[in-house]
């Protein structure tokens, strides 16, 4: 024999030598090499049909929560076949299920629960019309709210407004309460409380509300379902307590705090413009009334604007409103950067 062969020989008994016994299956090193690499080039194909079935569903206008389910089993189906060869190739005889469940059990039972709920609970999600890709949700008693990103294998990926990542396990959407601000594509009615001071004219404070309302970008059209009101719902303690009642379009219904924000903003500018008095509580409107009288007369003795007069020509250059801007930002924010494996 040739000293250039022991090493070849040695090295191939190696490899095929018996590692272990398994449920009467030798496990040789050989075996082992060979499922890791049919494991690693099934999680590669599996994530690469998954990103290539993502791009496609972000490009598409319709169907998009057809194809993220596709997506998702079929990266989950690659995945779990991969696995199922390279247990073959290690060796283990497939065919004996009771082997397989045991050792599936075993492993359940010592603390996969959690996981295996959180998976279960998440297919149930994919193929369940409550909550998809895209919706604006909420989970009520806590702050979490947000546009679905993702329904992965543990938990649902929210992104809010603010751009903060929230992950919810996928068990919590199916056993507590949640808000689905968007089910369907669909746009909601918004409450917007405002008040203004005994003795105005109602007739004059719908029409400068509704009329405001209207000139907000973001309000619907009225139709025989959705129409913009104004409702006088209650008297409060020194003022006559209104609600303006708007149907927002759906950009703007993911940005409840922006899009109430806004409204307010329109009705303020809208009941100063009409002179109508906003309320706060008389003892302070008295004892302020009394000290401004005296010195407004002041300042005028000396030639000085007085604050009315200073308050009145600044309303004829309205602020900016802000929050009207930011409901003009695009919803959905450019898709979620491929993260790094």
């Amino acid at each position: 024999m040739s000293p250039a062969a022991i090493p070849k020989d040695l090295s191939r008994d190696v490899f095929n030598a018996p590692l272990v016994t398994f449920a009467g299956t030798q496990i040789t090193l050989s075996g082992i090499v060979v499922g890791v690499v049919i494991i690693v080039i099934s999680i590669g194909i599996s994530r690469l049909v998954m990103r290539g079935l993502a791009r496609l569903r972000r490009n598409m206008r319709h169907g998009g929560a057809a194809l993220y389910i596709l997506e998702k089993f079929t990266g989950y189906g690659i995945a779990i076949v991969g696995i199922l060869f390279a247990l073959s190739a290690v060796g283990l005889n497939l065919s004996s299920i009771a082997v397989f469940a045991g050792a599936l059990g075993v492993g359940v039972g010592l603390g996969l629960q959690g996981v295996v709920k959180e998976f279960v609970s998440g297919i149930v999600l994919l193929f369940d019309s409550i909550v998809s890709v895209g919706d604006y949700i909420e989970l009520p008693g806590t702050n979490v709210r947000g546009v679905v990103y993702e329904i992965g294998a543990r938990a649902v990926h929210i992104r809010s407004n603010d751009n903060i990542d929230i992950f919810v396990p996928n068990s919590r959407l199916i056993e507590d309460r949640f808000v689905n601000w968007t089910l369907n594509g669909e746009t909601r009615r918004i409450h917007i409380p405002f008040s203004v001071a005994y003795g105005s004219d109602k007739a004059l404070v719908r029409k400068v509300v509704l009329a405001a309302a209207r000139e907000v970008d973001f309000t619907l059209p009225d139709t025989s379902t959705h129409r913009t009101q104004v409702w006088l719902t209650s008297f409060g303690d020194s003022s006559l307590n209104f609600e303006l009642i708007v149907w927002p379009n759906l950009d703007a219904v993911k940005r409840p705090a922006a899009m109430q924000a806004a409204y307010t903003w329109a009705i303020d500018d809208a009941l100063r413009a009409a002179n109508i008095e906003i309320p706060f509580p008389q003892r302070d409107v008295r004892i302020r009334s009394l000290f401004e009288r005296e010195g407004n007369a002041a300042y005028e003795a000396l030639g000085y604007k007085t604050k009315a007069v200073s308050e009145v020509e600044q309303s004829a250059h309205p602020a900016h409103n802000d929050a009207a801007q930011e409901l003009t930002r695009p919803v959905d924010a450019p898709p979620l950067p491929e993260r790094k494996r």
